[in-house]
């Protein structure tokens, strides 16, 4: 795997390593061992997907309050996807800042997200299927988000309005620095 920082400290992004021959390829997407290397501690506490019919869908931007921050791994398996973080934590130097990078099924990256950043995307194409790797179990009660379009934020999406976004990530109210 091969690790490159991001001007969000702790972020990274990650590309496979392939290995090929006549079948196709083998590439390792996740090792402890190398994560840790980066100073990662990554506990899988479970994984999920999201399928995402058509072009444009976006899906955030959320995070899971304390006690139960998640880090994510996170990658798109099928089509392709602008992937946008932001970072919350109030005493980070980049804080309320954000990145964005592509991940698709040909480019073979993921990213890693620490506690305590935001995370979002939106489809580049139908049909979508991105994976994620979450380091805490889903709480409700600790599910939080921030709009698509904060201008505490001011993120630049492909496709401005969203054409399918949730009513519920539409509605969150505006960040306060």
């Amino acid at each position: 795997m091969i690790f490159r920082d991001t001007r969000l400290k702790g972020v990274f992004e990650i590309d496979l390593e392939r290995i090929e021959d006549e079948r196709g390829f083998f590439a390792r997407s996740y090792c402890k061992r190398e994560f840790n290397e980066h100073s990662i501690d990554l506990e899988i506490a479970q994984s999920s997907i999201s399928f995402n019919r058509r072009k444009g869908t976006l899906r955030g931007i959320h995070f899971q309050a304390a006690p139960l921050e998640e880090k994510k791994l996170v990658s798109c398996v099928r089509g392709a996807i602008y992937d946008v973080i932001i970072d919350l934590r109030p005493n980070s130097s980049t804080y309320t800042q954000w990145i964005a990078t592509e991940l698709s099924a040909l480019n073979d990256r993921s990213v890693y997200i620490p506690e305590g950043c935001a995370h979002g995307f939106q489809t580049l194409e139908d049909n979508a299927l991105v994976s994620y790797h979450i380091s805490a179990f889903y709480v409700p009660r600790l599910a939080r988000g921030v709009r698509w379009d904060d201008p505490a934020f001011s993120v630049k999406w492909p496709y401005e309005p969203p054409p399918v976004i949730s009513e519920k990530d539409a509605s969150y109210v505006d960040f306060l620095k």
